[in-house]
């Protein structure tokens, strides 16, 4: 054989037939993870129609049997499909992503400077001039008068439930936001 024949056996990556297999259980088990989602939830990862509807599918089954074997369908189906979406979405659920931690973070730090710094407002204002100001500035004493009287930390609350309404968590790349207009087409 001639050498320039093998100069790009560098480039080729072997895989192990275990660790074919490994892979193809994991992608399974990740779309086993699917199944107990809503619909809605579903719609948001623009999976393939096939997919979708086999997922629908398995939700309707009773028989151990059938169950295994649409499994093992999901499974074949989702090697097509870009699993990083899917796996930042089960671990936004879960409580795991760093994406959804680091947001929830930024919102308890902007309601602790709220409650200290008297221009964390003004701050806040400017990134999101939207906001219900005086609400916000009610919630904000209403929160220090609990603090100092030891009640429970009601208003305290609240100022990061509006926070969320205000600074919206970052979508997940790969996710598509459903409204309830798209959710009443599709049925």
């Amino acid at each position: 054989m001639p050498a320039e024949d093998f100069e790009h056996q560098d480039d080729i990556i072997y895989v192990s037939k275990s660790e074919m297999k490994r892979d193809m259980l994991a992608l399974q088990e990740l779309g086993e993870a699917l199944i107990p989602l809503d619909k809605k939830l579903l719609a948001t990862l623009n999976l393939p129609e096939k997919l979708y509807d086999a997922l629908i599918e398995a939700k309707r089954l009773t028989a151990h049997g059938a169950i295994s074997r649409q499994k093992q369908y999901i499974g074949k189906l989702i090697r097509n499909v870009d699993p990083a979406p899917i796996r930042e979405l089960l671990d936004k659920i879960a409580g795991v992503s760093d994406r959804h931690s680091a947001w929830l973070h930024r919102l308890e730090r902007l309601r602790e400077q709220l409650m200290t710094d008297p221009k964390a407002l003004e701050k806040l204002l400017e990134e999101c001039p939207t906001m219900d100001i005086q609400r916000m500035r009610q919630l904000v004493r209403n929160a220090q008068k609990e603090r100092e009287q030891t009640k429970p930390p009601k208003a305290f609350r609240e100022i990061f439930q509006l926070l969320k309404e205000y600074i919206p968590e970052p979508p997940i790349p790969g996710l598509t936001k459903v409204t309830d207009t798209d959710e009443q087409t599709s049925e």
